[in-house]
């Protein structure tokens, strides 16, 4: 990869954990740009926060979507050095509650969708003959969660596709995931707070810690690929 800024795509950036990765990344140098679904507004404060990004808007769950998405960020913001799959989907149901809109709603993002970002990211990188692309799996991928069946499921998936695509796209792209365990924003519910109690860290993590292993595989050795980092304090040890 050339000494001149990496050009990175952040989905899900306008709150919580991708706008921590997408303004940790700006302030260390990466060229970033900015992917929202519907949270406009909040998407443009964090674009200023990153010294004046790029904004696009995409439905990740379709996949015609997805490809405006890559073609406009390609004619606007120039071909990816990396991209980092945030954004995701998460609700709680009882696994004999769970209907099939119930799972598609899910998994049209958080697999589906994520899988075809990093094909047309890919595609990109081929052409450019090198890159990095990190995807936010989560500690539900690794531990079952009773009532989180179809997101654990997803983030599963997820963390097998991350090491699908490192072989078959190596050499020239490496492909790595973070799992974020209870990261809080200041809202955490009793199943969060129970599980904060379980940590062996003691406490919650923060999006600056998410940001920072992302940061990592962005930075990483080449070398380096294929690989799941629980970013959770300890908790998937338990």
């Amino acid at each position: 990869m050339s000494s001149r800024p990496k050009r990175v795509l952040v989905t899900g950036a306008a709150k919580r954990i991708g706008r921590a990765i997408a303004i940790d990344l700006a302030h260390h140098g990466f060229e970033v740009a900015i992917h929202y679904g519907n949270s406009r507004a909040e998407a443009e404060e964090t674009a200023r926060e990153c010294g004046g990004a790029l904004v696009f808007q995409a439905d990740l769950a379709s996949v015609p979507e997805i490809r405006r998405l890559f073609a406009d960020v390609r004619t606007r913001f120039g071909p990816l050095d990396c991209l980092v799959n945030n954004a995701a989907r998460f609700t709680r149901f009882d696994p004999l509650e769970i209907t099939e809109q119930d799972w598609d709603f899910i998994h049209d993002v958080n697999l589906k969708g994520t899988f075809f970002c990093c094909q047309e990211a890919a595609r990109q990188m081929r052409q450019l003959g090198a890159g990095r692309i990190v995807n936010i799996s989560s500690l539900g991928g690794i531990r079952p969660w009773a009532d989180h069946a179809h997101y654990c499921a997803s983030k599963a998936g997820l963390i097998m596709l991350t090491r699908a695509l490192a072989k078959a796209w190596a050499p020239e792209i490496a492909v790595n995931s973070v799992a974020p365990g209870v990261i809080a924003f200041g809202d955490t519910d009793a199943e969060a707070q129970s599980m904060i109690r379980a940590t062996p860290m003691q406490k919650a993590g923060t999006g600056a810690d998410i940001a920072e292993a992302v940061r990592f595989f962005l930075s990483a050795p080449e070398f380096i690929t294929g690989q799941i980092l629980a970013v959770d304090g300890g908790l998937s040890q338990r």
